[in-house]
């Protein structure tokens, strides 16, 4: 049986790397990949839009589900924010619950053309994938 390898070794990285500060009494959490005040985080501002053609894709879809059918929304070029607030108004145009996954909306239920009339509303370019 062979001996465990020591922590530094374990993980890719350097040591300093595995013990960056979390947490100051000054200026509270810090973002861990900047190392700088979540308030004052640079990270948030990097993040860049999603790239895509400008076209919303929306499609029915059971695979994976037990049978059970979803509408999907995808090429949503909005920020995460942005699409669990347009997600929130989908549920409730629809009456169902849902998720949005990987810049992905999934709504319950077959909703395709109740959401592409309500995407077409807000300015968006929709077209309705598969069958």
């Amino acid at each position: 049986m062979s001996m465990p390898k020591p922590l530094n070794e374990r993980r890719s990285g350097t040591l300093a790397d595995l013990s960056a500060l979390v947490y100051s009494t000054d200026t509270g959490r810090i973002c861990p990949d900047c190392r700088q005040p979540v308030a004052q985080c640079a990270c948030k501002a990097q993040k860049a839009l999603p790239q895509g053609d400008g076209i919303v894709r929306v499609s029915r879809e059971t695979k994976g589900r037990k049978g059970k059918g979803v509408t999907l929304v995808k090429g949503l070029l909005l920020d995460a924010d942005a699409l669990t607030l347009l997600s929130r108004e989908l549920k409730a145009a629809c009456g169902v619950g849902g998720t949005v996954k990987d810049g992905v909306i999934e709504l319950q239920g077959d909703h395709v053309e109740t959401v592409m009339e309500r995407l077409k509303r807000a300015g968006h370019t929709v077209k309705r994938a598969g069958g």
